[in-house]
């Protein structure tokens, strides 16, 4: 089964700016050090482009996991997606879209991820919920970064 989840989140900045901060490794570390989530292969720091890799190693559910995802698509500054090229998925892409507003940008983070492990009901009601905070914690740590 497939769960495809959306998450909008409004900051106080243009979307160029979020746009690249989004593709900043460096910064996805500092967002996920609850999680101790690291580059360890491919691009370790810095921007990431279109066509380059990057290889996580972080613990979640008290397990720890490796993923290398791809920059498949990217548009600056309206939007990227990264996919999951090897990993703990069956399936797992995120498209990240930027969109200018009166008090900054809107970000919107759109989602799709398939479990190995987990049937349907568990991606609903374990998986899609633990990404949902696990992305907003994120985005929330980026804000800070550039407010």
């Amino acid at each position: 089964m497939v769960a495809t989840f959306t998450l909008v989140t409004d900051c106080p900045t243009d979307a160029a700016t979020m746009f690249d901060i989004s593709l900043d490794i460096d910064a996805h570390v500092d967002s996920m050090s609850q999680s101790r989530e690291r580059a360890i292969g491919g691009m370790m720091s810095g921007r990431i482009g279109l066509g380059q890799t990057v290889t996580w190693r972080a613990r979640h559910f008290g397990i720890w996991f490796t993923m290398t995802s791809k920059i498949t698509t990217l548009d600056r500054p309206r939007s990227f997606i990264d996919e999951q090229v090897s990993g703990p998925f069956k399936t797992f892409a995120h498209r990240h879209t930027f969109e200018d507003t009166s008090g900054g940008c809107r970000m919107t983070d759109t989602i799709t991820v398939a479990s190995p492990i987990f049937g349907a009901l568990a991606e609903r009601l374990v998986l899609v919920p633990y990404l949902r905070r696990l992305i907003q914690k994120r985005n929330a740590a980026l804000i800070r970064k550039v407010g």
